[in-house]
């Protein structure tokens, strides 16, 4: 986490990795055998204490745009949606964060009245893993979960602003071996057993190599059998490093080849990348969406990392070294050989196109205030607002939706918007040596940088809700 008297840089969410069938894990990434979970695909800036900050002021201050609710509801194309009545009525948005962060439900309120948001209406937090400990504002990983579940919350609530919002709270950040990972699952678990949801929400990751074994990882996925049984949709941030991940608790190391994380790689999970978007101030677009990589962004690095760059911060995607190709990928096997392939879709993710979050939370060296934030973390709770969309236009939870997404490309959905233009190569110095590791471009066809596209949601949402009723 870098610091300042002007700016707050975070790291964020992190992804995950699972399937349906397996195989071990390379003896290097064995070796490791040190897993992390942390909120590792949010980065989050300070922009003003008092007010949001304009798309101007964004520019001057941290040299990109910033985006509110309403250009980002405009860039997905929302409007003809809500005209319609939908707008996640009747559905439960479930999202899955460490510690929680005590001032969430005021922020929304305050987040909300400045956006002219309604409540949404209903919004709950549940601890069924266990208490959460006290709060305390000097604990870095505290204040850093705090900060994705502010982001976490707000932005589904921005995508799907009928929609009810249940927040899970866990109690563990960081243990030995799994890192907080069984909370997790026997929290998801609650949720699907007491039919509390219909989209699970995951913003976070751990590369899958820092696993002590492939069949570690396998102990751990009850809960996406479960969601898969029940007809639950479970989404997870593919990560902000590009087709490099963490190597080490600290998230100070990178793998210097290419990687993924779990759980977006598992086979039962759907798989969230990140685009970048250029939109003008009433949310229309003045430049195609692209792969987010802010790696070779000098002026951005330096608001970010203090230094020129280039630094891993770009879309995760790749594939995985623990799943084999999943049958609803069969027909891009062109693309991920005889592995699964990450991510399956993107949304909004870039930091060279920040969101805006407000925080209230009691924080060392962060006030209270409005704050940009970007990664993969940004882009999986959209993508849950959208979920929650079709659950509602379907009138029913439609469940696990990998096949649809495969299918809807393969026929060339109006909905889904190619992503053509851009990759996830990121370059970095660690320990002296500079390192490039080498990613994967986008393409009008399936690709392992920004999944099968982005989204019309006016067309995507009523496809998805077909699609998905035969699965």
């Amino acid at each position: 986490m870098i610091k300042s008297s002007s700016f707050l840089a975070a790291v964020g969410s992190i992804a995950l990795v699972g399937g349906l069938c397996t195989t071990g894990v390379t003896a290097a990434a064995t070796a490791t055998a040190v897993v992390g979970v942390q909120p590792a695909s949010l980065h989050s800036q300070l922009a003003s204490k008092a007010q949001p900050p304009t798309e101007a002021q964004c520019v001057a201050s941290f040299t990109v745009p910033c985006y509110d609710p309403a250009q980002i509801q405009t860039a997905y194309n929302e409007q003809p949606l809500f005209h319609r009545g939908i707008t996640g009525a009747g559905q439960t948005i479930v999202i899955v964060d460490s510690y929680g962060s005590p001032t969430i439900q005021s922020d929304l309120a305050t987040f909300d009245a400045q956006f002219g948001l309604p409540a949404p209406p209903s919004f709950k937090i549940i601890q069924p893993a266990g208490a959460v400990p006290p709060w305390d504002p000097n604990d870095s990983t505290m204040t850093g979960w705090a900060g994705e579940t502010t982001l976490d919350v707000e932005w589904s609530h921005s995508i799907a602003p009928g929609a009810n919002i249940l927040l899970v709270e866990t109690p563990v950040a960081e243990t030995e071996g799994v890192a907080g990972f069984p909370e997790i699952v026997k929290a998801e678990n609650y949720v699907i057993n007491h039919h509390l949801g219909q989209v699970i929400s995951q913003s976070l990751d751990a590369t899958e190599g820092t696993f002590p074994s492939a069949a570690s990882i396998q102990k751990l996925r009850s809960a996406y059998f479960n969601a898969y049984a029940h007809h639950v949709t479970v989404l997870a941030a593919s990560g902000d490093t590009g087709a490099s991940n963490y190597s080490n608790v600290a998230g100070t190391l990178l793998y210097t080849y290419p990687v993924v994380g779990w759980p977006a790689s598992d086979p039962l999970v759907t798989g969230v990348g990140g685009t970048q978007l250029s939109l003008n101030e009433n949310g229309q677009h003045t430049a195609p969406d692209r792969v987010w990589n802010d790696s070779y962004n000098t002026s951005l690095n330096e608001v970010f990392f203090g230094n020129p760059g280039p630094n891993a911060l770009a879309t995760g995607g790749g594939k995985s070294a623990v799943f084999s190709r999943p049958w609803y990928q069969n027909g891009v096997a062109n693309v991920v050989g005889g592995r699964r392939g990450v991510p399956d879709i993107a949304m909004s993710g870039a930091c060279s196109g920040l969101v805006v979050t407000y925080q209230s939370f009691p924080a060392t060296g962060e006030p209270a205030g409005w704050y940009v934030d970007c990664g993969t973390s940004e882009a999986t709770p959209m993508f849950a607002g959208i979920v929650a969309l079709t659950d509602q236009v379907a009138r029913h939870s439609v469940g696990f939706i990998n096949p649809a997404l495969y299918a809807l490309k393969a026929r060339h959905a109006r909905g889904l918007v190619p992503v053509t233009i851009g990759n996830n190569t990121v370059s970095f110095t660690q320990n002296g040596t500079s390192y490039t590791v080498q990613g994967y471009s986008a393409s009008r066809r399936y690709n392992l940088a920004a999944g099968v596209g982005t989204v019309n949601a006016a067309l995507f949402v009523p496809e998805l809700a077909r699609a998905a009723g035969g699965w």
